[in-house]
C-alpha cells in the first residue's frame, strides 16, 4: 500500500473552533494516512495550532467530526486522544529537566515493582529498547535531561510518544532553535517514524523542513484551509503564495510570486 491509499488513520471533517467572536478555524477538512507526513503550514494566527489542539484534545472543536480508522470518535481532552494513540510533541517538549531520560519517557505512566516501588530498571530497559529503534547514537540514560542537546531532547520526547504506541503524532516546530547537525538528527527521527507506519502532522515555519519531510502540504490562511497539495506537485514559491496570499497554486500571478520571492 502506498501513501494516501486505503482508509486514513485520521480524518478531521469540517472542523471549526471559535474563541468568543473570533473564528480561529473555519470548516477545515484534512486527513492523514499511515506512514505519511502532512506538513501543516501558515502564517502566525492562521489556525494550524488550534486545529491540532482539537485533535490532541487540548481545545475540542466547536463543530465538525473526527474519524479514526474510518470510525467517528469523540475527543474531549488529551486522555481521549491518547486512548486513540494520538500523541503530541510540543515545541517546548514538556520535559522535566531535573530527571533522566527513562523517567521522562514514563513521566505520569511510571512502572512499579510488585511491592509498589518505582521499577527504575524496567523503565531504563524499555527506554534503551525504544532508543535503539529511534536513535542508536543516544547513550545518556542517567543524567538529567537538562544536560542533553536539543536534538537529544527531541529524541526523548519522541521516545515517550512511541513507547506508548502512538499511531498519530503531532509535532509542533520540531527543529525550532536547533543547529544544522541537530536539525538533521530530528529529520532522521521523523523519517524513522514514518518508516514504522506512524502518521505525522508536522507544524512548521521552516519551508525546508516541510519540503524535506512531507508527502503532502496543507496550508491554512486566516482560519481556513487554502488547499492540500502533494509536495512533488508544487514549488516553494507556490507554497509561499498560499501562505502569504491565501491563493491556490495557479491562482497567483507570476508577478505576485516574483514579488514574494524578492520579499523573502
Amino acid at each position: 500500500m502506498t501513501v494516501a491509499e486505503g482508509t486514513p488513520l485520521v480524518e478531521m471533517r469540517n472542523i471549526s473552533v471559535a474563541f468568543g467572536g473570533v473564528h480561529a478555524v473555519r470548516e477545515v477538512t484534512i486527513d492523514l494516512h499511515e506512514g505519511e507526513v502532512i506538513g501543516l503550514v501558515g502564517g502566525n494566527g492562521a489556525g494550524k495550532s488550534t486545529l491540532m489542539r482539537a485533535l490532541s484534545g487540548a481545545r475540542p472543536a466547536d463543530s465538525g467530526e473526527i474519524l479514526i480508522d474510518g470510525e467517528p470518535r469523540t475527543i474531549r481532552n488529551p486522555r481521549d486522544a491518547k486512548a486513540h494513540n494520538i500523541e503530541t510533541i510540543y515545541q517546548t517538549l514538556a520535559l522535566a529537566d531535573n530527571i533522566d531520560a527513562p523517567a521522562n519517557v514514563f513521566l505520569g505512566r511510571e512502572l512499579s515493582t510488585p511491592v509498589g516501588t518505582l521499577d527504575d530498571s524496567a523503565m531504563e530497559d524499555a527506554t534503551r529498547k525504544v532508543m535503539r529503534r529511534l536513535n542508536p547514537n543516544f547513550k545518556n540514560f542517567v543524567s538529567p535531561v537538562r544536560s542533553l542537546s536539543g536534538g537529544q531532547r527531541q529524541s526523548v520526547a519522541i521516545a515517550r510518544a512511541v513507547q506508548f504506541n502512538a499511531r498519530i503524532l503531532i509535532m509542533d516546530e520540531p527543529t525550532a532553535a536547533l543547529g544544522p547537525a541537530e536539525t538533521a538528527q530530528v529529520r532522521d527521527l521523523v523519517r524513522q517514524l514514518k518508516a514504522e507506519g506512524i502518521g505525522i502532522f508536522l507544524i512548521s515555519h521552516d519551508i525546508h523542513d516541510v519540503f524535506d519531510l512531507s508527502d503532502r502540504i496543507s496550508v491554512m490562511y486566516h482560519g481556513r484551509l487554502v488547499d492540500t497539495v502533494k509536495k512533488d506537485d508544487v514549488t516553494t514559491d507556490q507554497i509561499l503564495g498560499m501562505i502569504i496570499l491565501g491563493l491556490k497554486p495557479g491562482e497567483a500571478s507570476e508577478k505576485e510570486l516574483a514579488q514574494l520571492e524578492l520579499s523573502t
